[in-house]
């Protein structure tokens, strides 16, 4: 059961998503920075407060802090931002793939099309 665990750990894939999971991490660390130290600062001008995740109401007895769940929007929107623009780079420098036909060619079918009407002639002049 380890050797089998061990190839597992040792295949392609995996070893490619734990990096990317470590570089996730990191890169979701650098977004939250970002919105905490350049972007608050900015809405701050227009709400009033440096820090949105002070930002909340109360609504029978209950605090809804909405400004935490701002900040969360923005990060995921920077960070979509970003896995768009890498992915659309990815995919200029990639060749596009050739998609095969479905089906007979179109001279294909003009043949067959031949083919028949030549029999239906051949039979109506018997």
């Amino acid at each position: 059961m380890l050797k089998e665990f061990q190839k597992f750990i040792m295949r392609g894939n995996v070893l490619d998503l734990a990096v990317g999971v470590i570089i996730g991490s990191a890169f979701t660390g650098l977004v939250k920075s970002l919105t905490k130290n350049l972007i608050n600062p900015i809405l701050s001008m227009f709400a009033g407060k440096t820090d949105l995740s002070g930002l909340s109401f109360t609504l029978l007895g209950a605090k809804f802090t909405y400004g935490n769940f701002l900040n969360d929007v923005i990060n995921f929107l920077i960070i979509a931002f970003v896995v768009f623009l890498i992915v659309r780079s990815v995919n200029r420098f990639l060749p596009a793939k050739p998609v095969k036909p479905v089906g007979p060619t179109q001279t294909e079918l003009l043949e067959e099309i031949r083919d028949l009407l030549k029999d239906q002639d051949a039979k109506t002049k018997d």
